[in-house]
C-alpha cells in the first residue's frame, strides 16, 4: 500500500492581488488606445497624443504597430477625388533628363489638383516598358485608367480628366504630398522573383474625346 502525500496550498485573498491589479490597470491606461504618437519631452516626461506633435515638443515617435499613425500622416482625399482616382488612376511617365514638356505636364496636373504618381524612364528597360505600355517612347506620356496619352496637349489632357471625373480646380487637402518619383521598371540589382505575380484587373478606360493633333513631346 502506498501513501499519497498532499500539501494544502494557502488560498490567496483578493486583497493580496489588489495592488497588482491596480498596477496593471495603470499600465494599460498609460498608453491610450487612440494614441498615435509618443512624445519624450526635454525634461524626460513621456506623453501620448493623437495629433501630430512638432519636434519642438520633444522626441516624437509613432506608436509601434499603429496603422492609424500612418493613415493620419496622409490626409484623406475628398469623395469626388477618391472616386475618380479609384476608377481612373493617373500616372505620368517622364524622362530624367532635361524635359520642358515634362515640367509643364507636372504643373498642369498639380495646378488642377490631380493626385498622380510619376514613373521615370531611366534605362533601356524603362524605354521598352513604355513602348509596350503606350505604343511609343514619348515624354511626357499620361495614362488615365488604361487610356494612354502620348505627348503633352493641355486641351486633350484636360478633356480626358474631365471625362474621368476629376475636378477642374484643385480639391487636394492641405498637407497632401505627391508620391516620390520611381523608375518605370525594377532595377537589375533587385532580387529576382521566383514567379511572375498574377496580373491585376485592368482599370476601366476613360471616355475617349477626340485628341488634338501634334501634341508636344520629346522622344528618347
Amino acid at each position: 500500500m502506498t501513501r499519497r502525500l498532499s500539501r494544502s496550498l494557502p488560498h490567496a485573498r483578493f486583497g493580496d492581488w489588489l495592488p497588482w491589479l491596480v498596477l496593471a490597470a495603470g499600465a494599460a491606461l498609460a498608453t491610450p488606445s487612440h494614441a498615435l504618437y509618443k512624445v519624450v519631452g526635454p525634461d524626460g516626461k513621456i506623453t501620448y497624443t493623437d495629433r501630430a506633435p512638432s519636434s519642438s515638443e520633444g522626441r516624437v515617435s509613432p506608436i509601434a504597430g499603429s496603422t492609424a499613425a500612418a493613415a493620419a500622416a496622409e490626409p484623406a482625399l475628398p469623395a469626388e477625388l477618391r472616386q475618380a482616382a479609384g476608377r481612373y488612376p493617373v500616372v505620368l511617365y517622364t524622362t530624367n533628363g532635361a524635359c520642358e514638356p515634362c515640367d509643364a505636364a507636372r504643373q498642369l496636373l498639380r495646378q488642377r489638383g490631380v493626385p498622380y504618381s510619376e514613373k521615370q524612364v531611366i534605362s533601356n528597360e524603362d524605354g521598352d516598358a513604355l513602348q509596350r505600355l503606350s505604343g511609343g517612347r514619348d515624354a511626357p506620356t499620361l495614362t488615365i485608367g488604361s487610356q494612354a496619352l502620348r505627348g503633352l496637349a493641355g486641351d486633350v489632357w484636360n478633356s480626358y480628366l474631365d471625362s474621368a471625373g476629376y475636378p477642374r480646380e484643385s480639391k487636394l487637402p492641405q498637407g497632401y504630398q505627391y508620391p516620390a518619383v520611381t523608375p518605370l521598371t525594377e532595377r537589375r540589382d533587385a532580387a529576382p522573383r521566383a514567379a511572375a505575380a498574377p496580373a491585376s484587373a485592368a482599370p476601366a478606360p476613360a471616355p475617349t474625346p477626340v485628341p488634338a493633333p501634334n501634341p508636344g513631346a520629346i522622344r528618347f
